[in-house]
């Protein structure tokens, strides 16, 4: 088995996605664009200097016809990481305003497209010699930061978004628990309130300090840790 990892990047032709993988390159894994849209897929990959995917993930065909691509030019896959995700809700209703159809939007991006993505390319990742998995979570998803009103966090009134990333660290949990006798290592990171689409760049931090946290995550020395909660500088709280 070759010593150069594999790794894929949802949600990577923009933001930190994107930044994470120009920072896997760099360190010399090969890193691939996974992208909805063919064309910004494309046009990221070839600033960057690799390969691209075309992947939506709320399309469980699309995540499928991906992680054949995947195999048939890799073989493996040693990184995943589910970085694709929406806040729809950024700017809009009070909580108790919003409607339920736009909440089912955002959980089919950013809990069920994890969901896809994962169990799709599970297969690839028993074929490493190390795999990991990093979902790009948030702090907004401390269910114990949320409670605390003197938090920051608490005064961040997005339903949609915050219930979604505090279920995709629970689905996290599950699946590092549920894995964890393989050996597939699987974490979520906070990259902070970057400047990104996602936001309007409202964001203070430059996409690529947060992206730098997921990388550290990823290619962690030794075995790395699983069931983790990642921020810059140590943990935050579940």
């Amino acid at each position: 088995m070759t010593d150069t990892k594999i790794a894929l990047v949802t949600g990577a032709n923009k933001g930190i996605g994107k930044e994470i993988v120009r920072q896997l390159l760099a360190a010399g894994v090969t890193a691939i664009v996974g992208a909805r849209d063919p064309e910004r897929g494309r046009k990221a990959a070839e600033e960057l200097g690799t390969t691209s995917v075309v992947m939506d993930v709320t399309d469980q065909a699309s995540v499928d016809a991906a992680a054949k691509t995947v195999e048939q030019q890799y073989g493996r896959l040693d990184i995943l990481m589910n970085n694709a995700g929406v806040a729809l809700d950024w700017g809009r209703e009070r909580p108790s305003e919003l409607s339920a159809d736009v909440v089912r939007e955002i959980y089919e991006t950013n809990v069920f497209g994890v969901i896809r993505v994962t169990n799709a390319f599970l297969p690839l990742l028993r074929k490493s010699e190390r795999p990991r998995i990093v979902n790009t979570s948030s702090s907004l998803a401390s269910v114990s930061l949320q409670a605390d009103p003197d938090s920051p966090q608490s005064g961040v009134l997005l339903l949609g978004y915050n219930s979604s990333k505090s279920a995709l660290n629970a689905v996290s949990l599950s699946y590092a628990n549920d894995l964890r006798a393989e050996g597939i290592t699987v974490n979520v990171f906070e990259p902070g309130f970057c400047s990104t689409d996602l936001n309007d760049h409202a964001g203070q931090l430059d996409p690529a300090q947060g992206a730098a946290v997921g990388v550290a995550v990823a290619l962690a020395p030794g075995e790395g840790g699983t069931a983790q909660f990642h921020a810059e500088g140590g943990f935050l709280p579940w």
